[in-house]
């Protein structure tokens, strides 16, 4: 997997700053389903934001993690309860990629 650089990164957050969580990690951790709907929004949509709704800073830390080791993504963001992930479809969907629709 190869990083994003410090330009890349940027250009990311400033389109996802607009965007809503599409994923919320719960109570209930890192479940098969969630990790489904995580791959499927990545695959849709590129760029998406997640929720971690756990109290304890290490703990999101952790789920963060696990979920981009899980989905081949990468952080490009956290802030708080909210990261920043990505992960480049093979086949995006200019409709849906949020990559493609917020190009200049």
């Amino acid at each position: 997997m190869m990083s994003l650089s410090a330009e890349q990164r940027r250009e990311y957050r400033a389109i996802a700053h607009n965007l809503k969580p599409v994923i919320i990690v719960g109570d209930k951790g890192l479940t098969e389903n969630l990790q489904e709907e995580l791959d499927r929004a990545l695959n849709d949509h590129e760029l998406i934001k997640i929720k971690v709704a756990s109290q304890d800073r290490e703990a999101r830390q952790e789920a963060i993690n696990a979920l981009c080791e899980a989905s081949g993504a990468e952080v490009v963001q956290t802030i708080g309860k909210i990261a920043v992930l990505m992960r480049r479809a093979k086949k995006p969907n200019p409709k849906l990629s949020n990559l493609l629709r917020h190009k200049n």
